[in-house]
């Protein structure tokens, strides 16, 4: 499975409802501490996605939904799949330290021996490598790791 950003989320959720639906995931950038983000009225994105997301701050519900499907709040011991998670640490939209926070708490909760793997790059931000051939490479590891981890699905 592959998402990026927002669809990063998407992946995070996936992996802690579902883990034995995909036997890797590639979660580029992605959204994955949506609950601590919409807390912060720091960030630039955050405020002007409230009425979107909602505003955790001074809503319950938005608060109570938010944390509900959270996939960095919702991470617990379970079989996740074999992860790749890519981050950019000039990304002013989902910032670095989401996929590491994220890499960094599920390593220890997987229980199925498979890889968590993190991916920082530290000359880009929210699209990836900018020059057409260190995008290309990005690519080359995203299709490295999914055939892996089709290769390996069966291995634990």
């Amino acid at each position: 499975a592959y998402g990026g950003s927002a669809g990063g989320l998407l992946m995070g959720a996936v992996a802690n409802l579902r883990p034995d639906l995909f036997t890797g995931i590639i979660a580029a950038v992605p959204f994955v501490d949506a609950l601590n983000t919409m807390s912060d009225a720091s960030l630039p994105l955050t405020p002007p996605e409230w009425p979107e997301w909602g505003n955790p701050l001074t809503d319950s519900k938005a608060y109570d939904t938010i944390a509900a499907y959270s996939p960095y709040d919702n991470i617990a011991p379970r079989p996740y799949p074999a992860v790749l998670a890519t981050g950019g640490l000039s990304d002013p939209r989902v910032t670095y330290w989401e996929p590491a926070k994220w890499v960094a708490r599920l390593r220890p909760a997987s229980t199925s021996g498979r890889p968590i793997l993190l991916k920082m790059n530290m000359e880009a931000g929210h699209a990836g490598a900018a020059g057409r051939f260190d995008d290309l490479k990005e690519t080359a590891l995203e299709y490295a790791f999914a055939l892996w981890a089709v290769e390996n699905r069966g291995a634990s």
